[in-house]
């Protein structure tokens, strides 16, 4: 993210969730959902006011009416400047606390650059077992994110996080990891077809329209998402049998 700079008028109103201020962009373009420093604490940029109506940013040398969360808010004093951080700059108890609250996604403009953040961490075997997994929910949490400003919807929306559950679970086992049949469900209630029925659109599916190659290519991805966490599947579940009848499919699917 860019870097943005505020400074301080006036603190209009706080208490211990945070409050509103009077503030002058000084640098940069401040966006709603920016994330500001002040020391080591952090605040949240949630709302941005001008001439009485709500927009979604404003640049250098402009005034508007912030509401930011945060205690610290009440602490804030005239002329000082907040300075925005970027998603690498949060730790990882910080942006946990912040999921949990379940924020709306205005506070988030971009929120694939958290996802790759915590994709990273998760995937860097050198950081302990327990903070990676402690990532990886960050970056599942993420991605639902992701899927949900883009708009996505039917089986597209469930491949990212299929991808980072079943790498969870290939990684760290289904104890820890997250419940591989749970997950395979999922998956399979997104997809809108039988085996069979895939079987015989593949056979011609050069002749297809391009959504239609699209549809089944997604289809193909979210077998292979299965396909990974199949191992932790008893033979003879009903579910197990299910996904190996995709993935008998899978070679033929564009």
């Amino acid at each position: 993210m860019p870097i943005a700079e505020l400074q301080v008028y006036s603190v209009e109103e706080a208490d211990v969730t945070g409050g509103v201020c009077l503030v002058r962009c000084v640098g940069g373009v401040a966006r709603a959902g920016q994330v500001y420093a002040v020391g080591e604490l952090r605040l949240v940029l949630r709302r941005i006011e001008r001439y009485g109506r709500p927009v979604g940013f404003f640049d250098a040398g402009h005034v508007a009416k912030v509401h930011l969360t945060g205690a610290v808010v009440a602490l804030l004093s005239r002329g000082q400047v907040l300075t925005s951080v970027p998603p690498d700059g949060h730790s990882l108890d910080a942006l946990e606390e912040w999921l949990a609250t379940g924020p709306p996604l205005g506070d988030e403009p971009r929120p694939r650059a958290l996802r790759s953040l915590a994709v990273g961490w998760m995937q860097d075997e050198t950081v302990p077992e327990a903070v990676r997994l402690r990532w990886g929910r960050v970056a599942l949490a993420a991605t639902y994110r992701c899927a949900e400003a883009e708009g996505t919807a039917g089986p597209a929306r469930g491949a990212e996080p299929a991808a980072v559950r079943g790498y969870l679970i290939r990684e760290f086992g289904p104890d820890r990891g997250g419940d591989p049949a749970a997950l395979c469900r999922e998956l399979l209630e997104l997809i809108d077809l039988t085996p069979e029925r895939a079987a015989e659109e593949a056979r011609t599916w050069r002749d297809l329209p391009r959504p239609r190659i699209v549809h089944l290519r997604t289809i193909k991805i979210l077998i292979t998402r299965m396909a990974l966490v199949r191992p932790y599947l008893a033979d003879g579940d009903p579910v197990a049998e299910t996904v190996d009848a995709w993935v008998a499919v899978r070679p033929r699917l564009p």
